[in-house]
């Protein structure tokens, strides 16, 4: 699916309405609305003057949520938005109202609380009936047409003929929207938590094909990140096990682009074979820092290439020029999801040559009538989806093939593919910026340039980061959600802020250049002044100033993404280490108050917050270096530094040639640390220090043994 929309000029020229081709939607910057501007339905998006219009029209508003990318999205504007039936009902009695819940997280929140609260489950595209006052009486998913025929005239009657009925209802669910806004908190939180963690993963683990319960599968990178830290802080093999299993996995299944590269969103089986084809921009960054994290502890080569592959799909499709990341590429192309990426065996053969065409066939596991069952119909099509039964190198070896020789071969075929599948019709691009999903991916790129010591990640990062720090933030410092086409918008939230801190915070330790150690800290004290709940603790999602909405959101729970509160929290533990500025540990123990209860009752729910708890408990290790950077032995510290799995230190860099008036402002206690006559090494844990090192050597053995797990040492 392509947007085919008229120039600015154009647009800048058509009526208020959108004219006879258009609706409103057509002067909106998001992607997904836009995809919409050619309904027949008189669509509108959220704002005072929608609302507004539905008060003075005594109407109820027909709100749809969803996001460019997304399949049954397309499928219910297909069979319901674009046909004139349909769209004479909603126009002649629903004020409707289309919003993109990747711009707005806030409304997206409150609105599938609703709908989960009603129907028992919930996704996209979120359908909701509801008064003026943005209080709902319906909701649900996706409808078909019939469904839409049936549902819209009767609700119509209920907003006109049942007015008591529909206000019970709203009553009710403002009653339960309270409800699940009362305090999560409950005891202290301890290793007991951590370990139930573990406990609860292992039971959800699948251990035939990796990742969590059956179908649909979902990658869950950040639960894999926390069984790294799990086996880093007890030794637990299993912890390490369930975590390369599952990334070799998902990287040999159909769930990974294994012509292009890049992750798939889900799996919609227990194999990881037929993927939803939608790539999200975070899903990129979260698999590529799980994979780099593996790839430091194990040094298999497998999952350094897994991340290597996956970023330069993100630096190929997923980059604008002057540095931001896109948000993702749709599942569809020509009206059919998954058309881009799937072969029959007739195409191979027209490409390849007879041998290539064989091996390719064999190896990727080809199949005449097709390799696996349309979702739908669940019949075979014919078409193929690549995928791996092991790695490259073992199957050479169980082919008695030269490695070196096997993977190049079928490198030089992979590319021949892929160049064929550049003609054809691609899938939508969703071009817009996001600050929280850019703030992963800078993270993405930092870790890999600290454990690959690549100067091109670290220029990548570098690039996206200053790009967010111009284009994405406001004179007064604050942030804005979303930059599209040259124009950034829209009130950040929690996530833009906490997500964007952690990306600065590894970009600092990726490049030791002070000016992102200080915009984390600017960041992170205004993102206190906007979200932080004083009383009970944590932060919210929108801020203080933000638009009222029927309810607050204060979320701790790790879904596709982590959670704002869930990224924050680790953030305060970092900063109060590097700074020792007691605010960051008093405002950190305050959030661990405030979901504590949540944590009793949902011991994998949060598994990033638990970063921040292990974080705390380990102590961690605080790491300061010494020296000029471009002395060659402060450079190897740094890099052996880098080189470790250590998710609980701190590093900080002090040198002669910065300013590091500014870095002492920061961390008065930095002063203490003098240069000796040489390029020093400095550990610390619990305000206590180490005899210095100066010594490549001796840094070695103590970051060896810091990076060990316990039965290991």
């Amino acid at each position: 699916m392509h947007l085919e929309l008229p120039t600015s000029t154009e647009i800048s020229r058509l009526p208020e309405d959108g004219g006879d081709e258009f609706n409103r939607l057509i002067f909106e910057s998001s992607p997904y609305l836009l995809q919409h501007a050619r309904n027949p339905i008189e669509w509108r998006a959220w704002g005072d003057e929608a609302l507004a219009l539905a008060a003075s029209e005594n109407k109820p508003i027909f709100l749809s949520i969803g996001y460019t990318t997304c399949h049954w999205c397309h499928v219910m504007e297909r069979e319901s938005f674009e046909d004139e039936e349909v769209a004479h009902l909603l126009n002649q009695d629903y004020i409707c109202i289309k919003v993109d819940r990747e711009e707005r997280p806030d409304l997206d929140h409150v609105y599938m609380a609703v709908t989960q609260m009603m129907t028992g489950r919930g996704g996209w595209p979120m359908t909701v009936i509801m008064t003026p006052e943005k209080v709902p009486f319906f909701a649900g998913t996706y409808f078909p047409k019939s469904s839409m025929l049936d549902l819209l005239p009767h609700f119509a009657r209920v907003w006109k003929e049942e007015k008591e009925k529909v206000n019970e209802i709203g009553q009710a669910i403002l009653h339960n929207l309270s409800k699940s806004r009362e305090s999560q908190a409950g005891g202290d939180l301890n290793a007991s938590h951590l370990d139930r963690c573990f406990e609860a993963l292992s039971v959800a683990y699948d251990p035939v094909y990796g990742g969590f319960g059956n179908q649909p599968k979902f990658p869950t990178p950040h639960a894999l990140s926390y069984l790294l830290r799990y086996y880093q802080r007890t030794g637990e093999p299993k912890a390490l096990e369930m975590v390369t299993h599952t990334l070799t996995q998902i990287r040999l299944s159909g769930t990974y682009d294994q012509i292009g590269w890049g992750i798939h969103r889900y799996s919609t089986d227990q194999e990881w074979l037929v993927p939803h084809f939608e790539k999200m921009l975070y899903d990129q960054a979260l698999y590529s820092i799980a994979c780099i994290e593996a790839y430091q502890i194990t040094k298999d080569s497998f999952f350094r290439e897994a991340c290597e592959n996956t970023l330069a799909y993100v630096e190929r499709d997923l980059s604008d020029p002057r540095g931001g990341f896109y948000s993702a590429e749709d599942a569809d192309s020509e009206g059919e999801e998954g058309k881009f990426y799937v072969w029959s065996i007739n195409e191979i053969r027209e490409i390849l040559s007879e041998k290539e065409a064989d091996l390719f066939i064999d190896t990727y596991h080809f199949q005449s009538s097709g390799n696996f069952l349309d979702e739908a119909s669940g019949k075979k099509t014919g078409s193929n989806i690549p995928h791996l039964s092991q790695p490259l190198t073992q199957l050479a070896e169980s082919k008695s093939r030269d490695s070196k020789e096997f993977t190049e071969q079928i490198e030089r075929i992979r590319e021949k593919l892929f160049q064929a599948r550049k003609k054809r019709i691609h899938p939508q691009l969703d071009d817009k910026v996001l600050t929280d999903w850019n703030g992963l991916m800078i993270s993405a790129f930092a870790k890999a340039a600290q454990a690959l010591n690549s100067q091109s990640y670290l220029d990548r990062a570098r690039k996206a980061a200053d790009f967010c720090l111009t284009e994405l933030r406001q004179k007064n410092g604050r942030l804005y959600k979303r930059w599209r086409q040259g124009k950034a918008g829209l009130p950040a939230h929690l996530e833009d802020y906490a997500f964007l801190i952690q990306g600065l915070l590894d970009l600092y330790e990726a490049s030791l250049d002070p000016v992102y150690l200080l915009k984390s800290k600017e960041l992170a004290d205004l993102t206190r002044t906007l979200f932080e709940d004083v009383e009970k603790g944590g932060f919210f999602l929108t801020a203080h100033d933000g638009e009222k909405l029927l309810t607050r959101p204060k979320e701790i729970y790790d879904g596709a993404i982590p959670s704002g509160n869930s990224i924050m929290a680790l953030n305060l533990a970092r900063l109060w280490k590097i700074t020792g500025n007691k605010a960051y540990e008093d405002c950190l123990n305050s959030c661990f108050s405030a979901f504590s209860g949540f944590l009793e009752s949902n011991p994998s729910g949060a598994e990033n917050f638990l970063h921040a708890l292990a974080f705390v408990l380990q102590p961690p290790a605080e790491i300061v270096v010494a020296g000029n950077l471009d002395d060659k032995t402060t450079a190897s510290m740094i890099d052996a530094v880098h080189q470790k799995f250590l998710p609980f230190k701190t590093l900080l860099h002090l040198s002669p040639k910065y300013e590091n008036s500014k870095l002492v402002e920061l961390a008065p206690y930095s002063i203490a640390f003098a240069l000796i006559e040489k390029p020093t090494f400095y550990l610390c844990r619990d305000q206590a220090c180490e005899q210095p090192k100066t010594e490549l050597n001796e840094i070695m053995e103590v970051l060896d043994n810091l990076s060990k797990p316990p039965e290991n040492k």
